[in-house]
């Protein structure tokens, strides 16, 4: 014992001096230098993507020398003695200083996403001091940016949400909103709240807003959405005008109540009908559209709109650049807790309504089965938003929401959750089946009703 006491003093005391002696041998260690920074000039090395609202003359910089940079930007001040600043803003935003990214001659940082409440064009470098030198440089902010809206078919006279940012109400511009008017003017919404962080802006939906894009304009210029209202583009099954509707072994049509946005949707689930992981139930979960009849050859006629293959509908040749939508209502009552919503686009090779054999254009057609939907070679989409909830649990409150998914960044999964070792061509896109059922993610047992309505495929 007095052994084993003596071994761990000793071993304490080798553990402190080795502390002390690290302590005082970092030559390297960094520390705010006295007197004052100069700047001779800046560079900016962010790296910008293109976006599909930005104007196509637009022109990019990597390193170049600047004196202006859009928020979030990363800039290098190059100068002197700039390990001497302490804090630094941009116009009245303070900046994160990172002291790795500080040397005696550069200074890298990233400029404030937050947008500025008094605007003087200056870089404000504050020393320990309290001595301030400042340097002429202007912020640039974007005209409004828009991700999203609430609910692309919400009817008129509802209020919605935009989501982006940059929606700045200045005094001398205020923050407006147009749709598009029938004769193509533009018809104003009444705003009634924009978020304090610019992320934000609720409206009405005026009297007389038609299908079209909708622009936003504030005192920094004017953005169009890349979504439209109403978008009738690339419609899939709106349940109303083409005709289109369940069309295979099992699955729900088309129903109506006083819930619905636009006429018919399709309802997965009842309230009662139980939904797990393990649960393999097309009679209440599923909607299924197989192109074909039961002709020979092939020709997609069933007598009406349903035998016609989806690529007839809409153009997939650009599938990559697109994005599957469709609006959605849960109510609150019948939460979604368990499972994907699998959406499997497959060619006619995969699937169609009717035997197997060919079609009118000598391509070998599958005929009728379910076995590529568990396929894991077969591509498609796992939507399961209640699997980021912090609740573990997903309702719409019984409003209809727009519900996005860019196709090429979505479908990609198979019927477990793996990744699919399959991919997607233009000509995997002529039926569709939405199935609520396994996902590789355990949640818990719940009851839902999911309602859907407008599938349509849009660019991105």
């Amino acid at each position: 014992m007095k052994k084993f006491k003596y071994n761990f003093i000793v071993m304490a005391l080798a553990v402190m001096a080795l502390g002390l002696f690290s302590c005082a041998d970092e030559p390297d260690k960094y520390e705010v230098a006295s007197g004052l920074p100069s700047v001779s000039y800046v560079r900016c090395l962010s790296t910008e993507i293109q976006g599909s609202n930005d104007d196509p003359d637009m022109h990019y910089t990597n390193g170049e020398l600047v004196t202006e940079a859009s928020p979030q930007s990363i800039v290098c001040l190059v100068g002197k003695n700039l390990r001497s600043v302490y804090e630094i803003y941009f116009n009245d935003k303070k900046g994160i200083l990172n002291s790795s990214y500080i040397t005696d001659n550069t200074l890298i940082v990233q400029i404030p996403r937050s947008v500025p409440e008094t605007v003087t064009d200056k870089i404000y470098m504050i020393t320990k001091d309290l001595d301030t030198v400042t340097y002429d440089f202007h912020v640039v902010i974007s005209a409004p940016q828009i991700i999203s809206m609430g609910n692309e078919y919400a009817p008129v006279g509802s209020s919605q949400t935009l989501t982006g940012n940059y929606f700045i109400d200045d005094p001398g511009t205020p923050l407006a909103i147009n749709f598009t008017g029938a004769d193509g003017s533009m018809i104003p919404a009444e705003i009634t709240n924009i978020s304090s962080d610019f992320t934000q802006v609720t409206f009405t939906v005026p009297a007389g807003a038609v299908e079209g894009p909708i622009y936003v304009t504030s005192v920094y210029g004017t953005t169009k959405t890349s979504f439209y209202y109403k978008d009738s583009r690339g419609m899939l099954f709106d349940f109303d005008t083409n005709g289109l509707d369940n069309h295979g072994w099992n699955g729900h049509s088309s129903t109506i109540d006083d819930t619905a946005l636009s006429g018919k949707f399709i309802q997965l689930g009842d309230g009662s009908s139980v939904l797990n992981g393990e649960v393999w139930d097309e009679q209440h979960f599923s909607f299924v559209y197989w192109p074909g009849s039961w002709n020979s050859p092939e020709n997609y006629d069933d007598e009406g709109e349903n035998g016609i293959r989806l690529t007839d509908i809409a153009d997939f040749s650009d599938w990559s650049n697109m994005a599957l939508k469709f609006e959605m209502c849960i109510p609150s009552e019948y939460p979604w807790s368990n499972a994907a919503m699998q959406i499997i686009f497959a060619g006619v090779d995969k699937v169609t309504f009717g035997g197997a054999g060919v079609d009118i254009f000598g391509k070998t057609v599958a005929g009728a089965n379910n076995a590529y939907m568990t396929n894991n070679a077969n591509p498609r989409a796992l939507y399961r938003p209640w699997s980021t909830s912090p609740t573990g649990s997903y309702d719409t409150g019984g409003e209809w929401v727009t519900v996005t998914l860019p196709i090429a960044a979505n479908f990609v999964y198979g019927w477990d959750g793996s990744v699919s070792s399959g991919s997607l061509t233009a000509e995997s896109f002529t039926s569709m089946w939405i199935f609520v059922s396994s996902c590789g993610v355990e949640g818990v047992e719940c009851t839902p009703i999911i309602k859907i309505d407008n599938i349509r495929v849009v660019p991105n």
